[in-house]
């Protein structure tokens, strides 16, 4: 396959960035898209030009640090990570637009590498739940109904890429704190704090720049992991509970 990429370039936080168009040929169908910039890369390397700054990881679909905006879809136009993202989802000839997540709460580090600590200091302020430490308790100590634990199964399979924000025209991360909040939300073991959680978790969302949710639907279609976006309405029943309550 012979493509053309328009790969969007900064050097750094303050500086000021553009699309760069770049030839790339001979890639295999086959390959993942975090291959085929790894490709480009040897060649820039090979002609003594700067390379293409991207992050990854895992390159298993389970860690969430290769998120990218491909040609205007977070991870591409498959409903998978970037490094899940293989060449044969696109065809010979066609122009490729990657760009790095666009929000404030994610600050362009460089090229297409963002700052997403933001998500982590939004699960710092959920704090820790209150649990017995030392040996592990009988398997059914706790009984959990199956619908409560498929519920809290599927929440905690969000990888916290940021694919929902990329994609949310308000730049809400509503879907992912909401997987954070029903996961725990649902199982005995998340029910002391839980209250306290919600409110500390939205209060730092909300601090750290991201939107506010309107429903578009947006988040949840770009979800590589398929979180569903009832978990939203989850979060906003459980907040206004805590605030009832003086949370």
């Amino acid at each position: 396959m012979d493509l053309t990429l328009r790969i969007w370039r900064q050097d750094g936080p303050s500086d000021r960035g553009h699309l760069q168009t770049y030839e790339v040929s001979d890639i295999s169908p086959d390959m993942s898209f975090l291959e085929m910039l790894d490709v480009l890369n040897e060649q820039l390397n090979a002609k003594g030009e700067e390379p293409i700054a991207f992050d990854s990881d895992c390159r298993e679909g389970i860690c969430g640090m290769c998120g990218l905006m491909i040609s205007g879809h977070a991870h591409g136009p498959e409903k998978t990570t970037t490094c899940q993202l293989h060449m044969r989802s696109f065809k010979d000839g066609d122009t490729i637009t990657v760009e790095p997540w666009r929000a404030d709460a994610f600050p362009i580090i460089k090229d297409l590498v963002v700052d997403r600590s933001s998500f982590d200091r939004i699960i710092q302020a959920g704090g820790f739940i209150s649990v017995n430490t030392g040996s592990a308790p009988e398997a059914n100590a706790a009984p959990v109904p199956k619908q409560k634990a498929d519920r809290a199964f599927q929440s905690a399979e969000c990888i916290g890429c940021g694919a929902c924000v990329a994609a949310c025209p308000n730049a809400s991360a509503m879907l992912f704190m909401g997987a954070k909040v029903t996961h725990l939300g649902e199982l005995p073991q998340g029910q002391p704090e839980r209250w306290a959680r919600v409110v500390s978790m939205v209060s730092q969302h909300d601090h750290e720049g991201f939107g506010g949710c309107t429903n578009t639907g947006a988040c949840s279609v770009a979800c590589p992991k398929g979180i569903p976006q009832d978990v939203i309405s989850t979060l906003n029943k459980d907040l206004r509970t805590a605030m009832r309550q003086g949370g």
